[in-house]
């Protein structure tokens, strides 16, 4: 068996209405100054958090500002107010997005690192500041990963930065906070969440310590998303939905996701298609091409969201695949490119930006080159 290292936050709470609750533990922590960079559409838990915080004589920092996927130029803004206010915390309630960026504002504050140094694995130096993250999406799973993405504009490129530092001090997982989550969103971080959860099952790196989280949380993504996504108050499916998000992020660190993502990233980067999106137009397709190089592990995905044994594992697999596109068309999600005007003769450029995701493309089953990649983008026209 193959070594693993997994890394957890200090302290993970999980929960209906567990807000109040890191709210009574932060008061009791020696921190007077926080900077809380939050989702600004998240106004009633955001007001509770920032009057309780001042009522009790802190001074909160709070920037609204990441309402879509950050760029290095966000975060260096925010790094930059983050150390002229001399703040001594930092909290991130939000989507993945804001996640990200509040994890790397804690990890680079008062660093002294160049801007773009840290891209990649192991580059973080240290952390100084206590962090805590609290996600009011069920998507990405950056509440317990060690991963962080940016979008670096000039080179059109989504850059990943990968470090234990980044691993908050507390978690906070308040399922009641994704209620209010319009359905466009449900179903698009839901379904990130859910290739997140594939990905790290059927990979060359899996490991059965990752599988276990990865498994369950398919089942419970798979078997409550179409829930939550028409029925936002439904707290049961919420719950699963918020649960095994976490379970998707927990095998981001040790054995993270593959082609899937790797494909995904430029049409976020060159065409603003969201990241769930993104995935979810990409997901059959590298299934399909990835069953010769894993019929039995992809059986077991199947199995997982209900499917009856087949003649052999191969069918037992095609019949998993066909249900999650099935689950792809019930909560809306587009399934062609050319649903964003996005041109045929784009597929070059996009196939080219995919291959310079090495750091994943090198966990998918079956490998991919250029001309692969390319046909795969075609088959979305």
């Amino acid at each position: 068996m193959e070594i693993i290292q997994m890394h957890f936050p200090g302290k993970f709470v999980f929960g209906d209405n567990c807000l109040q609750e890191f709210i009574d533990y932060f008061l009791n922590l020696p921190y007077k100054k926080p900077y809380l960079i939050a989702d600004p559409h998240i106004e009633k838990p955001l007001t509770v958090l920032c009057e309780t915080l001042e009522m009790n004589g802190l001074e909160v920092t709070v920037n609204t500002s990441v309402e879509k996927e950050p760029t290095e130029r966000d975060f260096l803004s925010m790094l930059m107010e983050a150390e002229s206010e001399r703040i001594d915390s930092v909290i991130g309630i939000g989507g993945g997005s804001v996640l990200d960026v509040a994890k790397l504002v804690a990890a680079m504050f008062d660093s002294g690192e160049k801007p773009g140094s840290f891209y990649g694995i192991g580059n973080l130096t240290g952390r100084k500041l206590f962090l805590a993250c609290l996600p009011t999406t069920a998507g990405t799973g950056s509440e317990v990963s060690p991963n962080s993405i940016l979008l670096d504009e000039k080179q059109h490129l989504k850059k990943a930065v990968i470090s234990p530092y980044l691993l908050p001090d507390s978690t906070f997982v308040d399922p009641v906070l994704t209620h209010s989550v319009p359905p466009a969103v449900t179903a698009s971080t839901g379904i990130d969440a859910l290739t997140h959860c594939i990905e790290v099952y059927a990979n060359k790196y899996a490991h059965p310590i990752a599988d276990l989280f990865a498994l369950e949380g398919i089942r419970l993504i798979y078997g409550h998303l179409e829930t939550a996504f028409h029925n936002g108050s439904d707290a049961e499916a919420r719950r699963n939905v918020s649960l095994g998000s976490v379970y998707g992020g927990l095998g981001l660190g040790p054995v993270n996701t593959a082609a899937v993502h790797a494909l995904a990233y430029p049409l976020g980067s060159k065409y603003q298609i969201p990241h769930g999106i993104s995935n979810a137009l990409l997901l059959p397709h590298i299934l399909e091409y990835n069953l010769p190089f894993g019929a039995e592990r992809y059986a077991k995905i199947a199995r997982a969201i209900g499917v009856e044994e087949g003649s052999s594992d191969m069918e037992t697999a095609l019949e998993g695949v066909r249900r999650i596109k099935d689950l792809c068309k019930k909560v809306n999600i587009p399934s062609r490119m050319s649903d964003f005007n996005i041109p045929v003769e784009a597929v070059s450029d996009l196939a080219k930006s995919a291959m310079t995701v090495k750091r994943l493309l090198k966990n998918n089953l079956r490998e991919l080159s250029l001309r692969e990649v390319e046909q795969i983008y075609y088959r979305l026209f």
